[in-house]
């Protein structure tokens, strides 16, 4: 939803308004990320979108800053920083309104709020912002809709609370999730805690585990999505017919599955020794082990977990590793632009916020990028992808 040049004025000029805010310059990240993080939540319900203004003063003046392409990378940087999740929607760009110009943040209201920056709920009460309580951020969680959910926060109606380990959630999961002060000041039950973090949803008259509350907490995932594993296959030779080497499925909850997906990968990385003209000793892996973890977490994160049993497959031959996941290009992504940086789209937004709390996602929408810069620097070369409707193939080649 574009806003017209009218309508972006008449929110400029409205001070009491609790869809602006106006900020005179970017330094100050953090406000500006928890003013995103109020609009995305949409606390009064408005649903249309919430503008921030960079480039006017909290009197309703212009401020002067200088409205250049780099200004307007910071703030788009905002949305995908892995600060702010669930990922916000929203639009950065410069436009003039009354002979001024200004940098215009557009948020649009969250699908699946409360969305939070750094673990905390951000809402609008007038023309202020402040912290959720309790009582708003279930207000907030209440106003989900099951079939505008993504598959990754429907909850399934024949687990229960305890299928989940209340050990991993309050051990391991919630300290990541949420800054320790919070924690301690909150007082909330364990199934509100849950229910804070969409790992259950409302089921009937109760509450039952969501997709991505048994993926990062069940025992038994598979139980309940019989694809969510990943089968591993060593092969020594260049085709599927040849002997195998060695094979794992790796299952259990998130955290456990990559970590154990990480270790097998790195059992089978070695490090040759070459020796230059100048006999000096140039030791170089046959893959660079945070490219590869990178395109496999990729395939767990965006793999279709709907509809279908099968598991993530890594296929590592002596001439190259097969990454398949299933489910193909999603959203505003293509095959055309697959992989080209800033073009991302979530289809499991909620998995990835799991991912990127529990530590094994850095940054939201450079991966495909970066794991390309690490092999070609090592000698691999870029990935091939096969991109197909219902799947996405990465093929990496061995270091030449």
């Amino acid at each position: 939803m574009t806003l017209t040049d009218d309508e972006l004025l008449e929110l400029l000029r409205n001070l009491e308004s609790d869809r602006v805010e106006r900020k005179a310059s970017a330094t100050d990240g953090d406000k500006i990320c928890q003013a995103i993080c109020a609009f995305a939540n949409d606390m009064p319900g408005h649903a249309k979108p919430g503008v921030l203004f960079v480039g006017e003063n909290d009197k309703g003046g212009p401020s002067g800053t200088v409205i250049d392409d780099e200004l307007l990378r910071t703030l788009a940087a905002k949305r995908g920083d892995g600060n702010t999740l669930p990922i916000p929607a929203l639009t950065v760009e410069k436009r003039r309104l009354a002979g001024h110009e200004y940098a215009v943040v557009t948020v649009q209201p969250a699908a699946a709020p409360p969305v939070r920056f750094k673990g905390v709920p951000w809402i609008r009460v007038g023309p202020s912002r402040r912290t959720a309580s309790a009582q708003e951020e279930q207000i907030l969680a209440e106003r989900r809709r099951s079939r505008d959910l993504p598959f990754d926060l429907h909850p399934f109606p024949s687990a229960t609370l305890g299928d989940l380990s209340k050990r991993l959630f309050e051990e391991d999961y919630l300290p990541q999730a949420f800054p320790a002060d919070v924690i301690e000041a909150n007082g909330r039950s364990y199934e509100e805690k849950l229910r804070a973090l969409r790992l259950v949803g409302p089921s009937g008259a109760g509450w039952a585990p969501t997709a991505v509350g048994l993926l990062v907490l069940a025992p038994r995932v598979r139980d309940f999505l019989p694809g969510a594993y990943v089968q591993f296959l060593r092969i020594e030779g260049t085709g599927l017919f040849d002997p195998i080497r060695d094979e794992a499925v790796i299952d259990g909850p998130l955290a456990q599955m990559l970590t154990a997906l990480d270790n097998k990968l790195k059992a089978h990385i070695h490090v040759g020794v070459d020796l230059t003209t100048e006999s000096r000793e140039l030791r170089a892996p046959n893959y660079p082990r945070e490219a590869v973890e990178q395109i496999v977490r990729n395939a767990v994160m965006h793999r279709n977990y709907n509809g279908t049993n099968t598991p993530v497959r890594v296929t590592w031959f002596d001439d190259r590793i097969e990454i398949l996941s299933p489910g193909g290009p999603y959203g505003i992504v293509t095959a055309e632009d697959f992989g080209r940086p800033g073009v991302t789209d979530y289809r499991n937004p909620s998995i990835a916020e799991a991912m990127k709390t529990l530590g094994f996602v850095q940054r939201f929408g450079v991966g495909i990028a970066t794991a390309n810069k690490r092999l070609v620097d090592n000698g691999n070369g870029e990935i091939v992808w096969e991109i197909q409707p219902n799947f996405v193939l990465a093929k990496i080649k061995a270091r030449s």
